[in-house]
């Protein structure tokens, strides 16, 4: 009874650490069948009721020690799945338990693991979803029963597989405007005094075109790394929404934009919770997205309102073309583009909207985006309110 004790306590001190547990686990199942083992026959007592089934009793205390454990497990008879754990059962379905293994996981990765005498490990892709990747590994407890543990390890490959579409995507991003870079300057160098003054004129205007594009895309990257970096850090700082809303409409009141952003105030103060320098950010790349996008003879519109009573809510709405409905779960990935030849013409990084997103998740926000062709495209962020101070009751 004390090393069962003993055993469970172990057991409830490591759970998030499955690979304590199951090792603590059989160390506790190989213990109680030495000692049963051993047990001479002579000091058993005479049998006066029904006989004990030991490996009943253990099955039933491997079950109930498993259960509880954060990683998905199973208890094999052989090949047969005699339990799975909450766990296992949420990521194969509950029709598991009874099934022989090799039909449950239905892959020839894990049925030559099953079928090896002394356990191992292997990756397997492909188990729970066609993007998902598991790690399985199977442990003898005796000559006939196992434990298998599956590990998810979909999120890291998920995260690796980001990073170097990331990256590739980036290099991609850098190398058009520097080959374009590249490609006028050795025209100009190689034949000086050449070229007629307009059309030197002319690729000194995309050189500085492509130099800015560069600069505005390193810029933006910048930024997505600092947001990323900061994401866990919730901002405090009490920011005015109405003014700073109306000092970014009024940047754009000059120009070829002049004219074309118009603002509705909300009738009441708006204070939220945030940074404002990622707030003004937030809203120059709604406002700048909308005028690059929508129609150029067309108004674009900011407005301000205050939903229920914790929420200040944000709205740009363009009267452009719009987009398609299969294009706008997407709009928020890096480098994504509804139209990459009108984005890349109209000097679009293809990371505003990437950028917009980080900003409203770290203010724990909701951005939402709607659009329909020939109607035009409207961006919502709500952001929480500061909370209003509690009144003071007479003492």
């Amino acid at each position: 009874m004390a090393m069962a004790l003993l055993a469970a306590l172990a057991l409830a001190a490591t759970v998030g650490e499955p690979g304590l547990a199951i090792a603590l686990l059989l160390a506790w199942v190989a213990s109680l069948w030495i000692e049963w083992r051993r047990r001479p026959v002579a000091a058993e007592p005479p049998a006066t009721g029904p006989r004990v089934d030991i490996d009943a009793v253990m099955r039933g205390a491997m079950c109930a020690a498993i259960e509880p454990l954060d990683a998905p497990l199973l208890l094999a008879h052989a090949h047969r799945i005699l339990a799975a754990n909450a766990a296992a059962r949420t990521a194969l379905g509950g029709h598991i338990v009874g099934q022989d293994a090799r039909v449950a996981l239905r892959h020839p990765d894990a049925v030559t693991l099953l079928d090896l005498a002394d356990g191992g490990s292997a990756t397997i892709r492909g188990l729970t979803g066609a993007r998902s990747l598991w790690q399985l590994t199977r442990r003898r407890i005796d000559a006939t029963h196992w434990i298998i543990e599956l590990r998810d390890r979909s999120p890291e490959a998920d995260l690796s597989r980001a990073h170097t579409d990331f990256v590739a995507n980036a290099s991609h991003e850098l190398r058009t405007p520097l080959s374009s870079i590249i490609g006028y300057v050795e025209t100009l160098a190689d034949a000086p005094g050449a070229l007629d003054p307009e059309t030197t004129a002319r690729f000194l205007a995309t050189v500085l075109r492509e130099a800015r594009r560069m600069q505005n895309l390193v810029a933006d990257l910048m930024s997505l790394s600092q947001l990323e970096a900061e994401k866990h850090d919730i901002p405090t700082d009490s920011v005015d929404l109405g003014a700073l809303a109306a000092r970014v409409v009024n940047e754009f009141t000059h120009g070829e934009s002049e004219g074309r952003v118009r603002l509705a105030p909300s009738p009441e103060p708006m204070r939220v919770t945030g940074d404002m320098s990622q707030i003004e950010q937030l809203l120059r790349n709604l406002v700048d997205n909308a005028l690059k996008y929508g129609d150029a003879g067309q108004p674009v519109d900011v407005g301000l309102s205050i939903e229920g009573t914790q929420l200040a809510l944000v709205t740009i709405t363009d009267h452009g073309p719009g987009i398609a409905s299969d294009h706008l779960p997407h709009l928020t990935r890096r480098f994504y583009r509804a139209d990459a030849g009108r984005s890349r013409a109209a000097g679009g990084t293809g990371l505003g909207l990437a950028i917009v997103k980080h900003i409203v998740e770290r203010h724990r926000g909701k951005l939402d985006i709607t659009s329909a062709i020939g109607v035009g495209t409207q961006v919502s962020v709500r952001l929480p309110l500061v909370p209003a101070p509690a009144a003071l009751t007479p003492a």
